[in-house]
C-alpha cells in the first residue's frame, strides 16, 4: 500500500518520533509505515486520518501488483 504519510507528517514538522507519540506507536512503526514495509491497522489509519484532519483514501492507496 503507497501512502503520504511522510510528507503529512513533514508538512506539520513533526518527526518520525512526535508523530509516533501523537499516535501512542514507536518511531520505527511509523518508519515502516511510511516505507512501505507495514500496513496499519484500520484503527490506526483512522487515528492517522483524524489526526491530519483528512480520509484514510487521502493518505492510503492501493499500490498495484507488480
Amino acid at each position: 500500500m503507497k501512502n503520504s504519510l511522510k510528507s503529512l507528517r513533514a508538512g506539520k514538522g513533526l518527526s518520525q518520533q512526535a508523530l509516533g507519540d501523537l499516535l501512542d506507536v514507536s518511531r520505527q512503526s511509523v518508519n515502516a509505515i511510511e516505507t512501505g514495509r507495514y500496513d496499519p491497522s484500520l484503527p490506526l489509519a483512522f487515528k492517522i486520518a483524524r489526526l491530519f484532519d483528512c480520509a484514510i483514501e487521502d493518505i492510503f492507496t492501493d499500490a498495484p501488483d507488480p
